[in-house]
C-alpha cells in the first residue's frame, strides 16, 4: 500500500506523488503517517515535512503553518508557506537566522522569534537534501 501525498502552499502546488511514509510537525508534536492511518486533521507548526517516496528517495520541505489532512491512503498538506529543500537559498537563510538571533530589524520579540524559527526550519530542510 502507498499514500497519495500532496503538498500545497497558498500560492502553488509544491509536490505530489506516491509515498510510503510522511513525517510532519503539528502544533501537538511530530506525527508519522503510514498507509492505513486513521483519519486525522491537525494544524501544522513550522517544521520540516519529510516524504519517503515509493522509490526510496526522500522529499524534504520547510513548511510554515497550515493543516495536514490524513485519510487511509492519502495525505494532504495545506501550508501557508512551503519550500522544497532544493529551492532554499542556504546563505539567505543563514543571514536571516543571524539577523533574527541578534534582535532583527524589529523590537518585537515575538516577530524575531518567529523569523528565527522560519530560518531554522529552512536550514533543517536544506540539510535534509545533503
Amino acid at each position: 500500500m502507498t499514500l497519495q501525498v500532496q503538498l500545497v502552499a497558498a500560492d502553488r502546488s509544491v509536490w505530489s506523488g506516491e509515498g510510503s511514509m510522511v513525517i510532519a510537525r503539528t502544533v501537538d508534536g511530530d506525527i508519522g503517517v503510514l498507509p492505513g492511518h486513521e483519519p486525522l486533521l491537525a494544524e501544522l507548526a513550522s517544521g520540516v515535512v519529510l516524504v519517503k517516496t515509493i522509490d526510496g528517495d526522500d522529499v524534504a520541505a520547510a513548511v510554515h503553518g497550515g493543516f495536514i489532512s490524513v485519510d487511509a491512503d492519502a495525505v494532504s498538506l495545506l501550508a501557508e508557506v512551503a519550500e522544497l529543500s532544493h529551492e532554499i537559498d542556504v546563505d539567505r537563510a543563514r543571514k536571516a537566522l543571524d539577523e533574527a538571533s541578534n534582535g532583527g530589524a524589529s523590537d518585537d520579540d515575538d516577530a524575531n522569534r518567529a523569523a528565527q524559527i522560519r530560518a531554522e526550519t529552512r536550514l533543517r530542510a536544506a540539510e535534509a537534501r545533503i
